[in-house]
């Protein structure tokens, strides 16, 4: 699923987006979203997001950069 773009959600709508699809599944060896995020709370990595002040593709990008 695709992000919902920030000049067409709501900050709930955003927020929601993250609960529902970075949650923690139980199981580390296949997930693997703490060793990407670092072990910090996804609601913490896409605060800008959430906030409206930064794409979700702009911060997943520095993710993506910061474990290659």
């Amino acid at each position: 699923m695709k992000a919902p773009e920030i000049s067409e959600s709501t900050r709930q709508e955003r927020e929601q987006f993250i609960y529902d699809n970075f949650y923690c599944r139980g199981n580390c060896d296949i997930c693997g979203l703490c060793q990407i995020y670092h072990g910090q709370p996804l609601e913490l990595v896409y605060e800008d997001y959430i906030d409206g002040k930064r794409s979700f593709q702009e911060i997943s990008q520095e993710y993506r950069k910061s474990n290659t």
